[in-house]
């Protein structure tokens, strides 16, 4: 669905990634890890194609994304799902309205009820007439997970979903994952949380990947 051969990336006037290698195949469960720094939501960045590789070769639901047009990113995208690391939301507009956003922006239909079922789904059917500012960080990292699926997407790339959250809320939080990817999903979290990506290897056969030195690695046993 998503793959990444050999590809760079610089940054800056610096390489932040060198020839890597990645391959999301339909159905997988990966999580990236690393340290800070490292790299990890630039490839992200690479996987959604908000960047482009500096070299090497991206191509996204077997497209080419060098020769891709604007028109043709906005409808790959359409099918990926991000859960961005800082939560952003507009303050003046109810939950609800919020999570549908991505529908009101392609100017498709709002089915009241599927919406209903999905933030019932996350926990949030109680909050749904909530601004943003009112919810508490965990509402919020549902909130996003909800957003980032709204469009029935078959990839879901998530950025430190569980960086501001609790244990019992991270766990919650891997939970909606695991059952994302139990209904066909493709999922890819980016994770400082060792202790997740354990919890994890219980409930999904995840792929843990760590970036180290610029490259790409599969992590070893010692996680």
């Amino acid at each position: 669905m998503i793959e990444l051969q050999n590809v760079s990336y610089s940054y800056g006037g610096g390489e932040l990634l060198s020839d890597l290698s990645l391959k999301l195949a339909p159905g997988s469960f990966h999580f990236l890890t690393g340290p800070s720094g490292a790299g990890k939501t630039t490839l992200l960045k690479l996987c959604y194609m908000e960047l482009r590789a500096t070299s090497g070769f991206a191509t996204v639901f077997g497209k080419d994304v060098a020769e891709m047009t604007r028109d043709d990113i906005a409808a790959n995208r359409s099918r990926i799902g991000v859960v961005h690391q800082d939560c952003k939301f507009l303050d003046h507009l109810a939950l609800t309205d919020n999570v549908a956003l991505p529908l009101t922006a392609t100017g498709s239909e709002v089915n009241a009820q599927d919406l209903d079922d999905l933030l019932s789904w996350v926990g949030l059917d109680t909050r749904k007439n909530s601004l943003p500012p009112q919810l508490s960080g965990g509402e919020r990292q549902r909130a996003a997970l909800a957003r980032a699926i709204i469009m029935s997407p078959d990839v879901i790339l998530a950025d430190e979903p569980t960086g501001n959250v609790d244990w019992e809320m991270s766990q919650r939080l891997l939970a909606l994952l695991v059952e994302l990817n139990r209904m066909g999903k493709t999922i890819m979290v980016a994770t400082h949380d060792l202790n997740l990506i354990r919890t994890a290897k219980n409930q999904v056969n995840a792929r843990v990947l760590r970036i180290s030195n610029r490259k790409l690695q599969l992590a070893g046993a010692d996680l």
